[in-house]
């Protein structure tokens, strides 16, 4: 007999005898949190903040820290940041949003192929890498395919979503076979997917740009002194992108953004760089975000709002940003293309996969800042609009 709580004998026996067959795909973001209240903000960034890979600082140093300070200050401010993005309709954020959506449309591209179930968590917040390795595993997957969807490696982002999925195997007893999706900073999928989206961008603009900016994520310069390759994966982007494109390589510069704390983060810094560009005559910029595949926080607040703030405030006098991949069929076909590469061996070849593709891929989707609207709107409300990203064309 049972203990109370403990789960029968006979329900451990058929979920341990279930057949195994499947296989399970994981596309992972980094997190977000599940309201904007003070409460909410501070449960997610006490779970982000505390992790090894992100903070490279002693732990009861920083454990004061971020309790005693950061804690206590920081989640009303990133409350009221995300409340100005807030999918309001779905009461999430985007990033959760344009994630769900990307692993439908992912699903949808395989179909039933092979037994392959596609699903979606977050490193940080709900619904987390935990419940969906059991999720998968319940459901048949006896191999798991973990796809961190970070296109630059970094140990702060791949590293962190894989310590979770590696921690969680060290409970289990029956362990799914793992794989991970290795970084892609110059798949010529991918730089031909952020090609076709600047230009989608661009020619919907009623001036030109003087340059482009691409912004990514910064990273304090040690952890790159330590071996970390995020800086140079950030460059091979930005060098396969002007390559693509056949611009000189002063059309289109990289800098970074979202500095925290005191320490010297890779450079040039994004802010600064907007700043010294505009009171140095640049009248028109126009910056994209190739570090993230799914608009978030960061590109919809950090610099579509303030970024565009300070350029204009210093003389600037029209600035854009690109809209991330998203849920267009470009950032598609890049992730199928990506999980069929990984799946090799593990799947018999289909020959009909390119033409699921073209029929069951929805149509693509492309969030549209306020200053370049179009006159005519869709037909039927997009499922979610943003104070930045406005409409669907």
């Amino acid at each position: 007999m049972s203990e109370p709580g403990e789960r029968p004998r006979t329900e451990a026996l058929s979920v341990n005898d279930a057949n195994q067959d499947r296989i399970g795909v994981l596309l992972v973001n980094v997190g977000t949190p599940e309201g904007t209240s003070f409460r909410e903000v501070r449960r997610y960034l006490r779970e982000f903040l505390w992790d090894r890979r992100v903070i490279e600082v002693s732990r009861p140093v920083w454990w004061f820290i971020m309790n005693a300070i950061i804690l206590n200050t920081r989640p009303q401010r990133s409350g009221r940041v995300y409340a100005r993005i807030w999918n309001r309709e779905l009461d999430e954020s985007p990033l959760k949003t344009i994630t769900r959506n990307q692993c439908h449309n992912v699903a949808a591209a395989f179909g039933d192929r092979a037994g392959i179930l596609v699903d979606w968590a977050m490193c940080y917040g709900s619904p987390s890498i935990e419940q969906k390795i059991h999720k998968l595993q319940e459901e048949g997957c006896g191999r798991i395919l973990l796809f961190p969807l970070y296109p630059q490696y970094t140990a702060t982002t791949t590293a962190a979503v894989q310590d979770k999925a590696f921690d969680i195997l060290k409970t289990m007893r029956w362990q799914p076979a793992i794989r991970t999706v290795p970084a892609f900073p110059d798949h010529p999928m991918y730089i031909d997917a952020l090609i076709e989206s600047l230009r989608s961008y661009l020619s919907r603009l009623d001036w030109e740009p003087d340059l482009v900016l691409a912004s990514f994520h910064g990273l304090p310069t040690n952890y790159v002194e330590r071996g970390d390759p995020y800086y140079r994966h950030c460059l091979r982007t930005v060098q396969g992108m002007v390559q693509r494109l056949g611009w000189d390589p002063s059309r289109l510069q990289a800098v970074f953004q979202s500095r925290f704390g005191r320490e010297e983060w890779l450079q040039p810094y994004a802010e600064e760089t907007v700043r010294e560009l505009a009171v140095s005559g640049v009248k028109n910029l126009v910056v994209i975000t190739p570090g993230f595949v799914a608009d978030c926080l960061e590109t919809l607040e950090e610099v579509a709002l303030e970024m565009k703030e300070t350029f204009l405030e210093h003389g600037g006098h029209q600035f854009g940003t690109v809209p991330c991949l998203n849920e267009g069929q470009a950032v598609v076909r890049l992730l199928v293309e990506l999980v069929h590469n990984e799946l090799a061996g593990w799947l018999v070849p289909e020959a009909d996969l390119e033409t699921r593709l073209d029929e069951q891929l929805t149509p693509a989707t492309l969030f549209t800042p306020f200053e370049v609207q179009a006159a005519v709107l869709p037909e039927h409300p997009p499922r979610y609009i943003s104070p930045v990203h406005a409409v669907r064309i």
